[in-house]
């Protein structure tokens, strides 16, 4: 398996202001694949725009799946379909939407790509559609898939208080899409963020009945602001993280624990003090993964 050849890897970037440029310019008339970046849940194209302009420092043309916040409304359609409340929802009809603006985006891309293939960049739940979208459309035209913080696997199921935010649609990636790979003719490659470590909301509690804790309970810890355990955040965006994988207890970029953003068969990478989303980061004390100190270690996998 490719993931045994290529372990996974933990990096601490550099922060340096200084920006390594395209080795493209060196390289004659060959130039880097285009890039279509994928929203992520809630985000909108506008969210993105400076990765966008990032990836043109370093002369890889890149299109923004073009998606609004409200976009994201269409979902609720999933509201009337059995399978939501069953947890076993597919991704089409609800998600047709989000497919198609990824289509309209390849098709744009690959009028820059000059035969040469093109880039997927999935952002959260853009990579895991970004895989939906393979499965569906093809991938002919595709040769890396890079995920930046995707939850990827399920959470596991029977676990008490857990619930699969999803309501199915990992559940269907898993079984359904293809598995990673990291070939010459199709790399996926997935980073997750070390931003944060979670905790249970109870010290010593059993991670299988922690969630279960009250609402009230957890704003008495907040209250008490206990110096000596894990923070009133760490313990909060444990129960985010899960809901996501199943444990608490883990480290994760604030949203999406490291362990889910990670696929057997790919190149899993990680970075720490790396933040989920655009929204509510800085490029300097709290970076996302599209912050141009962030970029410079991932960059050579868009120019490869």
């Amino acid at each position: 398996m490719a993931s045994a050849i290529f372990p996974s890897l933990r990096l601490r970037p550099s922060f340096s202001s200084a920006t390594s440029l395209s080795s493209s310019s060196s390289s004659g008339d060959i130039k880097p694949r285009p890039a279509v970046i994928l929203p992520g849940l809630g985000n909108n194209s506008g969210d993105y725009k400076k990765l966008e302009i990032t990836l043109g420092e370093y002369g890889v043309p890149s299109v923004v799946a073009d998606v609004s916040r409200l976009d994201w409304f269409r979902n609720a359609a999933g509201l009337v379909d059995p399978a939501y409340w069953r947890g076993t929802l597919r991704p089409r009809p609800v998600l047709d939407w989000y497919l198609k603006r990824i289509d309209d985006a390849v098709r744009e891309a690959n009028g820059l790509s000059q035969g040469q293939g093109l880039s997927l960049i999935g952002h959260s739940a853009g990579g895991w559609l970004a895989r939906v979208y393979m499965e569906e459309y093809g991938n002919v035209d595709i040769s890396l898939l890079l995920t930046l913080g995707t939850p990827h696997l399920p959470p596991p199921k029977g676990l008490p208080g857990v619930i699969d935010q999803t309501r199915g649609l990992l559940y269907y990636v898993e079984e359904n899409c293809a598995k990673a790979v990291y070939t010459p003719e199709l790399r996926y490659v997935c980073i997750a963020g070390r931003y944060i470590r979670g905790a249970t909301l109870v010290d010593n509690a059993d991670e299988n009945v922690d969630s279960e804790v009250t609402v009230g309970a957890i704003s008495e810890l907040a209250i008490a602001g206990d110096s000596s355990g894990p923070s009133f955040r760490a313990r909060f965006v444990g129960q985010g993280y899960k809901q996501v994988c199943g444990r608490a207890d883990v480290w994760g970029d604030g949203v999406v624990p490291e362990v889910s953003a990670h696929l057997e068969g790919a190149l899993n990478v990680s970075f720490d003090g790396v933040y989920h989303s655009p929204v509510g980061s800085d490029d300097e004390t709290r970076p996302w993964y599209g912050s141009p100190v962030i970029v410079k270690d991932w960059i050579h996998h868009l120019l490869e």
